[in-house]
């Protein structure tokens, strides 16, 4: 995934997860069932089931339909193209070769019409298959091409076990062109990244702190109270002694203390508050060295590299941001780690704080996040001055009320100067400290309030440019089903083989390290780089080839290739473990033992309504290793005697019922 799309972390136990660079299940209801569902619905799920690779599950679907009263010739032809996907023939056991014959029996009674067509071919197939002249595959050839092009497609993708010889051969060529047509279709190169992104987890922000001027505003009244009555004590001993003079200071003393407050009150609020650029980044000891907030650090310096401004160097940027990074990365680690996620979901956050960084350092203010402007020097003189003059005037004051008053009124003079400078400072302090966390709280609001703005408008923005790019399954699978086409295709060629030549082959597709995966909930695993294996059976003995796939572009590499006798292959041992996943091991008489990782843990990565066994099996199934396990155990069982018992000439008939 290109850099902007896609950040990838690693970090897991050894042999466990270790090589999963990123994997997400996308919350989507494409094979969800509700308990109340009717058999249509049912069935309607079953056919997506069947469209996206999960024909095991297709068959619990279709089954539950019918035997609630949704039977006719469309639902009967998915459920045989169910009872046959991914499958030989040899694979069905003798209850399941009944059922198809019943169902053939059934037919006659369908509606006419293109299904009823459509499942009478499929029985026709099977019956020809089985014959020993092979039948007349030029009549049902020229059958199958008259099928709408949605019902050819899917019999020959849901029979390309069972379909083998000579009729394969003469549909081959078709398949191929098709494959090639496809492989690339709907825009798969652009689009295909955003399948294996993670749902993004919604906006937040740092909600504004509690005011912490409570205690403060509970004073500020008894303090004020205090200041007004020794005032008006002080000011009625001055009026006393000499009314002219008090009146005066009293002018004096209310126009300072105004001008003080006008001109001093921006400057203390400044002084107050620390400036952004060297205010200490929020932090809590207790997730400093939290793994999730590893790995947001690690996700921000990335980002913050590849959105580096012109003119910065990337070394050079980092360090220039170093504190704004270390902030922002505790908010978000404060924010979304109590939420167990994985930080792949929070990248678009990541990502759109770096590119606002930027911004705001092209438009120079990243470095203050509340502009304001300084207090002016003259501004500050002012407020000096008149501090300074309002002092000057409560001492005279209180020299006029002591010059007039008698002996016994002087110490009252003083006390109540004394009561006017501790009281006038005190409420002066609380209300300045109200006015502060007032304003503090106003602007952390109008903060809070823009930022969830913005964020929200760069979630939705991310997650709508996810929703109209990711692939849906049915495009996924199709893509998959090209490569393993084209890929058994060149094998073919590679050996100069036809389907005439074979008597049976299996391709496993595992996982290749590294890789990031995704799948949507209730559906399997899908891969972002596969492991092609596929087993050509021939007379001869098994021709094995594998290789690597990317997936998001369909290239290729790492290719490998070994021909083994029947009797070289002694035992196919299977080991699961919960905590690792499936391992294939063939054991060779001629070699050491090989090891085929077949799927990766995946039970940490369960939705709460999906049941652990049931996905294993989803996966296994779309891994082919069901069929890949029973061909290669059988031949390592059996040996050359495993020619004998399924060679295509000496499949089991199958009539349609009358």
């Amino acid at each position: 995934m290109s850099d902007g799309y896609g950040f990838t972390h690693h970090s897991a136990a050894y042999d466990s997860t270790v090589g999963i660079q990123a994997e997400t299940v996308h919350n989507s209801n494409v094979y969800f069932v509700h308990p109340d569902a009717s058999p249509e619905e049912k069935y309607r799920v079953g056919v997506r089931l069947l469209e996206n690779g999960i024909p095991s599950r297709a068959r619990e679907m279709f089954t539950d339909a019918i035997t609630h009263g949704y039977d006719n010739a469309e639902v009967r032809f998915h459920w045989v193209l169910a009872m046959l996907s991914a499958r030989a023939y040899h694979d069905l056991d003798a209850e399941e070769v009944q059922r198809l014959h019943h169902a053939s029996g059934l037919v006659r009674a369908y509606a006419a019409g293109e299904w009823k067509d459509a499942l009478h071919l499929i029985f026709e197939l099977l019956a020809m298959l089985s014959a020993a002249d092979g039948g007349d595959t030029g009549r049902v050839l020229e059958r199958l091409r008259d099928l709408p092009l949605h019902q050819s497609e899917a019999i020959l993708r849901h029979l390309d076990l069972v379909l083998s010889g000579g009729l394969k051969d003469d549909l081959w060529a078709e398949n191929r062109e098709r494959a090639k047509a496809d492989r690339f279709g709907n825009d798969r190169i652009r689009r295909i990244w955003a399948y294996f992104e993670p749902d993004p987890i919604g906006p937040r922000a740092l909600p504004p702190r509690p005011s912490t001027a409570d205690a403060a505003q509970a004073a500020f009244p008894i303090r004020a109270a205090l200041f007004a009555v020794s005032s008006a004590l002080l000011w009625i001993l001055a009026l006393v002694a000499d009314p002219a003079e008090a009146v005066l200071e009293l002018l004096v003393v209310l126009g300072a203390s105004w001008t003080a407050a006008r001109f001093g009150r921006e400057w203390w609020y400044q002084e107050a508050r620390p400036d952004a650029a060297t205010e200490p980044p929020v932090s809590d000891p207790a997730i400093a060295g939290d793994g999730f907030t590893k790995r947001v650090r690690s996700s921000f310096d990335h980002y913050f590299a590849i959105r580096a401004p012109h003119g910065f160097t990337t070394h050079d940027w980092l360090a220039h941001t170093a504190h704004v990074r270390s902030s922002l990365a505790t908010e978000i680690a404060l924010l979304y780690r109590e939420s167990r996620i994985a930080v792949d979901r929070v990248n678009w956050l990541i990502r759109h704080l770096a590119e606002d960084a930027r911004d705001r350092h092209n438009s120079g203010t990243l470095f203050d996040h509340h502009p304001r402007d300084r207090t002016p020097a003259t501004a500050k003189a002012v407020s000096v001055a008149a501090l300074a003059l309002l002092g000057l005037a409560a001492l005279n004051m209180l020299g006029t009320a002591a010059s007039g008053a008698g002996t016994s009124q002087t110490p009252l003079a003083v006390l109540a100067a004394i009561g006017v400078g501790w009281s006038g400072r005190a409420a002066a302090t609380s209300w300045l400290e109200v006015r502060r966390e007032e304003r503090r709280l106003a602007r952390e609001t109008r903060n809070y309030e823009n930022s969830m703005t913005e964020r929200q408008i760069a979630y939705r923005k991310w997650k709508s440019l996810l929703d109209a790019t990711r692939p849906t399954e049915p495009e996924m699978e199709t893509w998959l089903t090209c490569d393993k086409v084209l890929f058994i295709d060149e094998a073919l060629r590679h050996y100069q083989l036809t389907w005439r030549d074979l008597i049976t082959h299996t391709i496993l597709v595992t996982p290749a390290r590294p890789y990031k995966r995704g799948r949507a909930r209730g559906g399997p695993w899908r891969y972002s780089r596969h492991s092609f294996r596929l087993f050509l059976v021939t007379q001869d003995g098994v021709r094995e080839i594998s290789t690597e796939f990317d997936f998001t572009d369909g290239k290729r590499g790492n290719e490998q290739r070994s021909n083994y006798r029947f009797d070289s292959l002694s035992s196919v041992q299977v080991t699961e473990d919960i905590r690792t996943g499936y391992d294939l091991e063939l054991v060779l008489t001629n070699g050491p033992a090989r090891n085929i990782r077949v799927k990766d843990a995946d039970a940490h990565q369960l939705a709460p309504d999906e049941n652990a066994e049931e996905i294993s099996e989803i996966n296994l199934n779309a891994a082919g290793f069901v069929h890949t396990f029973r061909l290669l155990e059988g031949i390592a069982a059996d040996g050359k005697g495993w020619i004998e018992r399924n060679n295509p000439g000496k499949i089991p008939s199958f009539h349609a019922a009358d």
